[in-house]
């Protein structure tokens, strides 16, 4: 049998990062050996440096491993990232000067020109820009990120509409999940009862983000969608799953059953390779009434799949619906462990 591949995670001990210990404990191709955090944690067990969340148990790969800091030397041939995004800022690129391959949660570097900010579904192709900065890194070290949470959920179900008819536009209002602002997150008083219509940063990393994935890669640069764009973000007391309500407009307006039929035929690479992390189906159709529901739908496809539903004509744009994702998994540490199924597909984790 070929053996594992090491991986590390940055940020373990935090509420992403038990995601990505979760999803790494029985990986097919990834082996977890590594486990870092902050100073505070060093140097403990990961039982005993972990305040567990997730799950009834810590998965028992993990439990025995000591923390160690977020300093490049660490033994693994790779590491995802759950760290806060003013430390993902250098450490990240410690890391990929290091030539480790870095596959991150964190927005630090998603926009930047050498980094592909990816759903493997959407935007295979934009691994491409890794040959050419490799090209110029004697240690081959690079960082990969995926999407804010919010734009992960929203684009897995425009990016084939998009294919099919081009999108001229998008209106989006988002309902948050609790989990996305980490942990210990907002405080019950202030979200119980509530609904707080502010997510710092969401609405412009929503369009930006969002514009660069639906976007091409030619001639060694990003170039992204020509698409108006406007977002509505609000924080909801839900604990997991990101509830959207989208509507877009066409340049080239589609029937309501050609849009059902572009996302019921949705097959993308990742589906074809049968990645382990990726879904049977990455959009599934409801067609009841009243869904998707966050309680009921979030966890479609090991909670990586996106649930769509509600699909009517738009009285503003040509049509509208409504789209739900798993923020923890698909917005998150599925998307990332995804990511690195593709590069390893693709033959890049073989470049360090």
């Amino acid at each position: 049998m070929t053996p594992k591949i090491r991986a590390g995670v940055l940020g373990a001990t935090g509420r992403i990062g038990q995601q990505f210990i979760d999803l790494l404990a029985n990986h097919p191709l990834f082996e977890l050996s590594t486990v870092a955090a902050s100073s505070s944690s060093a140097g403990k067990s990961y039982a005993n440096a972990c305040h567990w969340m997730i799950s009834d148990d810590i998965p028992e790969i993990a439990v025995d491993l000591v923390v160690q800091e977020c300093t490049p030397g660490l033994e693994c041939d790779l590491v995802f990232s759950a760290l806060p995004a003013d430390q993902a800022d250098t450490v990240e690129i410690d890391f990929a000067n290091a030539g480790y391959p870095v596959f991150t949660n964190a927005s630090s570097h998603r926009m930047r020109k050498d980094v592909p900010l990816l759903i493997p579904e959407v935007n295979p192709d934009h691994l491409s820009v890794l040959s050419i900065r490799n090209c110029s890194n004697e240690k081959k070290g690079y960082i990969v990120a995926n999407p804010n949470c919010s734009a992960a959920v929203l684009v897995t179900a425009l990016a084939p509409l998009h294919e099919a008819f081009r999108i001229k536009s998008v209106i989006v209002h988002t309902m948050q999940a609790i989990s996305g602002a980490g942990y210990p997150g907002i405080s019950a008083l202030d979200l119980l009862d509530n609904v707080i219509p502010f997510v710092p940063n969401e609405e412009e990393k929503m369009a930006l983000e969002t514009k660069k994935m639906l976007g091409s890669f030619l001639d060694g640069q990003f170039h992204e969608a020509e698409i108006r764009f406007s977002a509505h973000c609000n924080r909801v007391s839900t604990r997991d799953g990101h509830l959207e309500t989208v509507s877009v407009g066409f340049h080239r307006s589609p029937t309501e059953q050609e849009i059902l039929e572009v996302w019921q035929d949705w097959r993308p690479l990742p589906q074809c390779l049968n990645l382990p992390t990726a879904p049977e189906f990455p959009i599934r159709v409801r067609s009841e009434r009243d869904r998707p529901q966050t309680l009921l739908d979030r966890n479609a496809g090991n909670g990586m799949t996106v649930t769509v539903g509600r699909l009517r004509p738009c009285e503003v744009l040509d049509f509208k619906f409504v789209a739900l994702g798993h923020n923890a998994i698909r917005g998150a540490a599925g998307g990332s462990v995804l990511n690195a199924e593709l590069a390893h597909a693709k033959g890049f984790l073989g470049l360090s």
